[in-house]
């Protein structure tokens, strides 16, 4: 389903020329000295478009840093100045929106807590009513598109057409490598929903480490992503916050460099001819794929009347476990991994028992 935003294009309220935007900086404001040493280092790369600095820290504990607060807006302030970036920070509560705006900080942003919180939502949107500055709105804790998207119809309602949503990852249950799971169908589908929508990519709270960055950095300009939100501290070692994902102004400017910008589409008609030709194959493998579900489904069928005639219940937990490993062995034939093959075989699992539930709660025709 697509949702319209009243929003213009980036390019007209920050012109990056054919580069994403890079949004870099410390990920707390913890000394004027740190902050500012830390822009003129960014600054010098060249790369940076924007100085980013956490002054108010939304943390899960208390007794945890919370932010240095209203005096390390002065410290971005300063940093501008001498370093001509333009600035960014979080807002979470109408205050901080009137102390950042007040200060004269360029960018704001609504971090992942506040995103899902409609209530927070709705109080920065007011707070914004009449204002003209750009809000990038980071994606909600959990894996919810309709709560991101309502985030961002909140922002745009308030009159704030310079808008932009922020992929920082998602919380999950399960433990991998990533600090957040990046759950990049969740981007594609806001993509889909809201075209004309930038969205940029935070790898710093995706990895939580720094080792990951470039890999998902990359992975976001693959995926057509307007830009990168990185953490770049001049110490990270001694980082009051999020140390392990903080990177030097050096180590950006060298991540950068190694970052390969693809074009989203081509002006060679060779190419297009050629792609044209593949997606056809695809077409036509897709449809074939769906039909054969379809069959698969009409004897799942027939196996819950079977099942209903003859009292037997519906999940059979042994077959199941044969099910999926006989086709893992198969998919990694197949060189498909089995995180995908596993989630297939329960989106079909899933389905065959609601079309024999659907089977098995419904008289024979004998009996109707």
């Amino acid at each position: 389903m697509k949702h319209t935003l009243d929003i213009v294009p980036l390019k007209s309220w920050l012109d990056t020329g054919d580069k994403p935007l890079i949004i870099a900086g410390p990920c707390s404001a913890e000394t004027e000295e740190q902050v500012v040493s830390t822009a003129h280092l960014l600054a010098n790369t060249g790369k940076v478009n924007v100085l980013r600095a956490g002054i108010w820290k939304p943390r899960t504990r208390p007794g945890e840093f919370e932010g240095i607060g209203s005096i390390g807006l002065e410290w971005l302030k300063r940093a501008k100045e001498e370093t001509g970036l333009l600035t960014a920070t979080e807002v979470a509560t109408a205050k901080h929106v009137e102390e950042a705006l007040a200060a004269g900080v360029d960018i704001l942003w609504v971090g992942a807590r506040s995103t899902a919180n409609p209530f927070t939502v709705q109080e920065i949107a007011d707070a914004l009513q009449g204002v003209d500055v750009p809000v990038l709105v980071k994606n909600p804790v959990n894996p919810d598109l309709s709560l991101w998207i309502g985030a961002l119809e909140r922002i745009n309602g308030a009159g704030i057409k310079k808008l932009a949503a922020i992929h920082r990852g998602f919380s999950s249950f399960e433990k991998t490598a990533f600090r957040n799971e990046p759950m990049w169908d969740l981007a594609i589908q806001l993509k889909s929903a809201c075209p004309e929508l930038p969205i940029i990519n935070d790898p710093s709270h995706i990895c939580g480490n720094r080792e990951l960055i470039p890999y998902i950095a990359q992975k976001a300009m693959d995926m057509d992503l307007q830009g990168l939100i990185i953490e770049s501290h001049i110490d990270p070692s001694v980082a009051w916050t999020d140390a392990k994902q903080q990177v030097t102004p050096a180590a950006l400017s060298d991540l950068l460099d190694n970052l390969s910008v693809r074009r989203p589409e081509s002006n060679n008609p060779a190419f297009e001819d050629k792609l044209a030709e593949l997606r056809q194959q695809i077409d036509q493998l897709d449809d074939a794929i769906l039909k054969q579900i379809g069959d698969r489904m009409k004897i799942a069928e027939k196996i819950g009347e079977y099942k209903r005639d003859n009292n037997v219940t519906i999940l059979q937990v042994s077959r199941w476990d044969e099910i999926v490993e006989k086709r893992l062995q198969l998919a990694r034939a197949l060189t498909l991994s089995d995180d995908f093959a596993t989630k297939y075989l329960e989106l079909l699992h899933n389905e065959s028992i609601r079309k024999q539930n659907e089977v098995m709660n419904t008289k024979p025709v004998a009996e109707a």
